[in-house]
């Protein structure tokens, strides 16, 4: 009975060594995920006008990107720690007269968390942060040898 475990022990540490080994670990996806928006954002700006909440991304406790409309994009970074932004279901955002404005709106995670103050606001190339994440996405790929047939075999007919 004890060999079957151990058999089974092996087996299971052989398939996680194999899993954690085929690409990069989450932490690692969520560090080219920020270096993307970070190579595609402009210049810090004070504001931008806000209208709707389109979609957004948490990609640290101190940064999201927030997308006005579906080909308009703001990576934004709240002062210290935001709680609750890895984990909330949907945002907020304050504004006044439809702007959003840097050290005084804020980003709202829910009821019982504290409001996270917008320390600084810039505009995302969308088509700068495409190539960013293709380039991230691309592999080292070599094709496969054909298969030598076995000694003794033949070749197919």
């Amino acid at each position: 009975m004890s060999f079957i475990r151990v058999v089974v022990a092996a087996t299971l540490a052989g398939m996680l060594g194999a899993c954690a080994s085929s690409g990069p670990t989450y932490s690692q996806r969520m560090q080219q995920r920020q270096a993307a928006y970070a190579a595609a954002a402009g210049a810090p700006v004070r504001s931008f006008q806000f209208f709707n909440l389109w979609s957004w991304e948490p990609l640290s406790y101190t940064q999201l990107a927030v997308y006005t409309r579906p080909n308009q994009a703001w990576l934004i970074d709240v002062q210290d720690n935001c709680q609750n932004l890895w984990f909330t279901n949907s945002i907020g955002l304050t504004s006044n007269a439809s702007q959003v404005s840097v050290h005084f709106d804020k980003v709202l995670t829910g009821r019982a968390y504290i409001p996270c103050i917008i320390m600084q606001i810039r505009p995302v190339d969308l088509a700068r942060l495409k190539v960013e994440q293709q380039a991230q996405r691309k592999i080292d790929a070599e094709p496969r040898q054909p298969e030598q047939p076995a000694q003794g075999q033949p070749s197919g007919s």
